[in-house]
């Protein structure tokens, strides 16, 4: 019986958590990714938001260049010139923005033990930089995927990706391509198929991470790439395979520094006041473009099949 009684006066678990400090996480979100393809592009910086890109009027042949001309004292040499598109398409930088608004009471009086509204700013910031990622696929004006050259696509043969498709879109981009972007499920479908035939696709390890390859070439991963139900319970998408860099006239990205409120390159935070609610906002801008500089720098691979159909929540 005394025991029974020590028992029922012991503090009970539920109870002595209420006076415990509980260790408390950052929040966490689902929808941040590595955002590779951010990574991968090389950045251009650009003044008043313009880059204008030059190009020279295209002729058949390679014009009047000769080879081990006549040095005869009459001989005339070949005159010849290389001509300039009179009207260069110019890229304007667009902004990804939104605005947070703040209750100040919260952010008074809530602000332990992580302060409310940088935490609100750091996800958002996160939201952004997503969002610019698809934005550098998908944008009607500058968008990679959108801006690829008609002749610069071919259509996957039915199934899965093969090597056989790689190795036609490589054909595409031969000049030195610098990697395939594709959705996580493109890529496992391809690794499927390639270790089927006996030839599984190697590693390499770039920013700390491992990636499998093709023919040396990394397949880089993007979720931004969309899945289409192709209609029979299968997910249709698109691989693409990029040359970079202004060197190899490939893909830039485009951005401006030194913008007001700079909190990275070409991504600003402003404090836009408190209003008579005590709403205090903030404006968050992100500037960027891309710019494809010769029309060979992108392949498109279409209508690739990735098995089951499935929408991500």
């Amino acid at each position: 019986m005394p025991d029974e009684v020590e028992a029922r006066m012991t503090l009970g678990e539920p109870a002595a958590r209420q006076l415990a400090n509980a260790t408390k996480t950052r929040a966490q979100m689902l929808a941040i990714t590595p955002r590779w393809l951010i990574s991968f592009l090389p950045w251009v910086p650009v003044e008043a938001g313009i880059y204008r890109l030059n190009r020279v009027k295209e002729r058949e042949g390679l014009g009047d260049v000769e080879c081990s001309p006549s040095w005869e004292r009459d001989a005339d040499l070949p005159e010849t010139f290389v001509d300039y598109d009179p009207a260069p398409r110019e890229y304007f930088l667009n902004a990804v923005t939104t605005v947070l608004d703040v209750q100040t009471r919260v952010s008074d009086l809530y602000n332990q033990p992580y302060d409310q509204i940088q935490e609100q700013l750091r996800l958002l910031i996160e939201k952004v930089k997503e969002r610019q990622e698809s934005e550098l696929i998908y944008n009607a004006d500058y968008g990679i995927l959108t801006n690829t050259a008609p002749w610069m696509r071919i259509s996957a043969r039915r199934g899965p990706p093969t090597p056989d498709d790689f190795d036609e879109l490589i054909s595409k981009v031969w000049k030195e391509p610098a990697f395939f972007l594709a959705h996580p499920r493109a890529i496992a479908a391809f690794g499927r198929e390639c270790t089927q035939r006996g030839v599984p696709p190697p590693t390499i390890n770039l920013f700390g991470t491992p990636f499998l390859t093709w023919r040396g070439i990394p397949l880089v991963p993007s979720d931004k790439l969309k899945i289409a139900d192709s209609g029979n319970g299968t997910g249709k998408t698109t691989i693409l395979l990029m040359r970079t860099g202004e060197k190899k006239q490939g893909v830039v990205g485009l951005f401006q520094p030194g913008v007001p409120g700079e909190v990275t390159p070409s991504l600003s935070v402003r404090f836009m006041g408190i209003n008579r609610k005590a709403i205090a906002s903030y404006l968050i801008s992100l500037y960027c473009s891309s710019a494809i500089l010769t029309e060979d720098a992108v392949g498109v691979l279409e209508n690739v099949e990735i098995g089951h159909y499935y929408e991500y929540p």
